[in-house]
């Protein structure tokens, strides 16, 4: 069977690139701090940003098909195309519940990286399957590379923007997975051939390409709208002090010197330095920690290990893997069997547990402090 001769639009092809590089940085930038924020608004973010790069990826791909030029005019299924599509959706809102709501070990940022390249595999292998009066064939080399890239890169993208939050690795990991999506694209188009077909499916729709790209477009305009929205918070600053030229929430949270180790928390977008005497515990979570104080629950984003490393010196305890207690504000102590918690006072504070490697070392440290209580 002969193959069909094909080319790509060099235009398409950049645009393709740039609406992968948009809809990274929506999806990885609408995921931040959100440990500080309440469950529904974190499942909300997540869906969005599900939308962002599961819809990215399939515009990026619908974008380049549009760039294809064979010698025969050639349609697409609209019922497999918006399969393609909610499939990229799904599976990437798979990856981004494991990065934010498992422990975010890095066995769990290999995983989430993983499923998502398979997710960017999957919405391109289904998208080609929608093409109707051709057929695509396949090189065994081309299925291998562009699925060792997918998740390699996806792995890469994922470790990079999740390893520490900030904004230079945000931008980073919006770079690696635009890459990703991009290669795994063109790589699998490369080791792909095309043959004719006399007639078209019956599973939906024929869909025509200037009925796709109407779609391709609205779609492709949603993501460049959503990146100029969360562009707004890397490009508004807060307001400065003329008088000092420096941002006057700053000024207010700069630690007095002398004052021993302030721990830097957020407080709605705004960096305060916390007392360690004003902390009751810190908890981890993920790679970042929550601070506890009487008032309120506070973002920091120290990893556990190095909130140990600075607070233990100052008298902290470390009851548990994840938890960093001040003694000075544990009410009591109490143990049942193998397991032990300190107790703090006020009705909306958790008690911190107690491992039962260091049950005995942290009641021996309580005992001059508090009443231990031992339950039946």
């Amino acid at each position: 069977m002969d193959h069909l001769p094909f080319t790509h639009s060099a235009f398409l092809v950049v645009m393709s690139c740039i609406v992968a590089l948009a809809a990274g940085f929506t999806g990885l930038s609408l995921t931040r701090d959100l440990s500080t924020k309440p469950v529904f608004q974190k499942k909300l973010s997540i869906a969005l940003a599900s939308v962002a790069l599961g819809g990215g990826i399939w515009a990026m791909h619908f974008v380049a098909m549009l760039g294809l030029q064979m010698p025969i005019l050639f349609y697409y299924d609209a019922a497999i195309t918006l399969i393609s599509a909610l499939t990229a959706i799904l599976i990437v809102g798979a990856a981004l519940i494991l990065l934010h709501f498992a422990e975010r070990r890095r066995s769990i940022l290999i995983l989430a990286g993983a499923v998502m390249g398979v997710g960017v595999l999957v919405m391109h292998y289904i998208g080609m399957a929608g093409l109707e009066l051709c057929r695509a064939v396949y090189t065994p080399l081309g299925v291998i590379g562009s699925s060792v890239v997918a998740i390699g890169l996806c792995i890469l993208a994922i470790g990079v923007a999740y390893g520490r939050r900030t904004n230079r690795n945000i931008l980073l990991g919006t770079l690696c997975f635009a890459v990703a999506v991009c290669s795994v694209h063109f790589l699998a188009m490369a080791g792909t051939r095309f043959v004719a077909l006399p007639g078209v499916s019956e599973f939906g729709p024929a869909m025509s390409n200037e009925t796709l790209a109407l779609g391709v477009i609205f779609f492709s305009f949603v993501i460049f709208g959503a990146c100029l929205w969360v562009s707004v918070t890397y490009l508004v600053a807060a307001p400065k002090d003329p008088a000092q030229g420096e941002p006057a929430a700053a000024q207010a949270a700069r630690p007095e010197s002398g004052s021993g180790p302030q721990i830097p928390c957020e407080r709605e977008g705004n960096r305060i330095f916390v007392a360690p005497r004003d902390v009751l515990f810190v908890r981890a979570d993920g790679h970042y920690t929550q601070v506890y104080t009487r008032q309120e629950k506070l973002f920091c984003v120290w990893p556990v290990t190095e909130a140990s490393k600075r607070l233990r010196p100052v008298g902290f305890l470390q009851t548990h893997r994840s938890y960093l207690v001040n003694p000075n504000h544990v009410a009591r102590f109490e143990r049942s069997k193998d397991k032990g918690r300190c107790i703090f006072q006020g009705e909306d504070l958790p008690p911190a547990p107690v491992s039962r490697s260091k049950l005995k070392t942290i009641q021996d440290a309580l005992g001059a402090q508090v009443g231990a209580i031992r339950a039946s």
